[in-house]
């Protein structure tokens, strides 16, 4: 699982104060952020937002993709306003879905093996870790280096899962789902305004980039 930023269809000039601002805000503590004052008069949905601290601050959604490690097939895509908390919000409510599908499905006495997860060092946070225990999914999140000020939520059970090094390792292929579909699908910066807008022609490239992924497994006729 992995998120990319979608450029809108905005500029920064575009953002203007709101109105009617909220009384409390979307930060810590109820402290006002850009967001809860300022809005885009070309897509009131975008956010400023970027993903590094060194990059630009740009009028953004996040694209969400949860993939399948054997095949490299997506197999939940979404798409979710900016933002920092988004990232593992979105991730928990795929799994959540996939999960009770995967349950429903299910025939009396049938057995599944265990489902695992992984992710890069931003799912390292202790709620969405907790999250996935409560799934009964086993989280192979990448750790960061002894630290502080960003501790590691995984037991050592989880870290000494059989799993572990082969979800961090074909993780990656999940860069390649992006890339195809910010380029072949000109998602990188969307025609589309509105979150909803955006996230019906995310899913629609994920599911287009399935299609390329299915015909190069299925074996051609002889």
């Amino acid at each position: 699982m992995d998120e990319t930023l979608i450029e809108a269809w905005a500029n920064r000039r575009s953002f203007h104060e709101k109105q009617e601002p909220p009384e409390r805000g979307s930060g810590y503590k109820g402290q006002k952020l850009l967001r809860d004052t300022h809005e885009s008069g070309t897509d009131p949905e975008a956010r400023l937002y970027k993903k590094r601290t060194a990059g630009e601050a740009k009028p953004s959604y996040l694209g969400h993709l949860v993939m399948e490690n054997r095949n490299g097939l997506v197999m939940k895509s979404c798409v979710t306003l900016s933002g920092t908390r988004e990232e593992r919000e979105a991730a928990l409510a795929m799994l959540t879905r996939m999960v009770t599908e995967r349950r429903t499905k299910r025939k009396p006495g049938e057995e599944f093996g265990p489902v695992t997860v992984g992710g890069d060092k931003g799912y390292q946070e202790e709620k969405f870790i907790q999250g996935l225990r409560e799934l009964q999914v086993i989280p192979h999140i990448a750790e960061y280096e002894t630290n502080v000020r960003w501790p590691n939520w995984l037991t050592a059970s989880e870290r000494d899962h059989p799993g572990f090094a082969i979800s961090q390792g074909r993780r990656k292929r999940i860069e390649t789902l992006f890339g195809w579909i910010k380029s072949v699908a000109g998602l990188r910066k969307t025609k589309f305004r509105g979150r909803r807008r955006v996230g019906w022609m995310f899913t629609f490239a994920a599911a287009a980039a399935n299609l390329i992924r299915l015909a190069e497994l299925i074996p051609a006729e002889v």
